[in-house]
């Protein structure tokens, strides 16, 4: 049985997902009926602490991991119905994926690893176009250069250039200034949701970063399992010190 379609106007969908692991001869649930909408352009922030799942929920809505139970929609595609290549085929043309590790290929220049999802999917300009985006983040004069003569920040200003090179309905975020200083943070959060606002991307972001996770529409808290709303976050979070306990429970 297909899944219901996803409601017009949401990008995602998900029904009662739950997702578990073993670990040393004990089950370990990391989501327990998960049930979620996000609206078309929005954005939504997922906090919580180290080990709650946070990473795994996002590699389930990449079609990168498969929920033990439930149903996950993106763009009303069920995608539990779909086999590896179909899943392949959606992440090549929907999803943008931005990890707090860089993952370039250190043998390509800035160019060629922004260009080189383009080329996979047989696009003629695919240069053209990841040297337009390179510029739209600030690189273009470092077009050339491997990613061993780019610093931290630019080399994830690199990355990224590549998840939305392909303008995707869909991007996801993974703590993508966990490993950057203050100020690089911020010209990374300016960059993200700047490219979300004017490509018109839903934006799910997963931080421990409070204040960052204040700038989206919504802010969810993964904790045992279940995702909670967190309408005190955007008040709060501006002042808090980025640390969960700071977070609500």
């Amino acid at each position: 049985m297909s899944a219901p379609p996803t409601p017009a106007g949401a990008t995602l969908a998900l029904d009662g997902v739950s997702m578990h692991h073993e670990a040393e001869g004990r089950r370990i649930d990391v989501l327990r009926g998960v049930s979620l909408r996000v609206e078309a352009g929005s954005s939504i922030a997922v906090v919580g602490p180290s080990g709650s799942g946070k990473t795994s929920l996002l590699l389930l809505l990449a079609g990168l991991e498969r929920p033990a139970a439930g149903r996950i929609a993106v763009d009303g595609l069920d995608l539990g119905t779909q086999n590896a290549d179909t899943l392949a085929d959606l992440r090549r043309d929907r999803i943008g994926i931005v990890f707090q590790s860089f993952h370039l290929l250190p043998s390509l220049t800035a160019l060629d690893n922004v260009a080189l999802p383009l080329q996979m999917a047989g696009v003629r300009d695919a240069l053209p176009r990841a040297r337009a985006v390179l510029e739209r983040v600030g690189l273009a004069e470092r077009a050339d250069h491997h990613p061993a003569r780019l610093s931290g920040g630019e080399q994830q200003r690199v990355a990224i250039a590549r998840a939305v090179v392909h303008r995707p309905r869909l991007l996801l975020a993974d703590e993508p200034t966990g490993n950057l200083d203050d100020s690089t943070g911020e010209c990374v959060r300016e960059l993200l949701f700047g490219l979300q606002r004017d490509q018109g991307m839903t934006l799910v972001l997963v931080t421990h970063d409070p204040a960052f996770a204040a700038r989206c529409d919504r802010v969810l808290r993964l904790h045992d399992g279940r995702l909670s709303e967190a309408p005190s976050e955007t008040a709060a979070a501006r002042t808090a010190t980025p640390a969960d306990a700071a977070l609500p429970a």
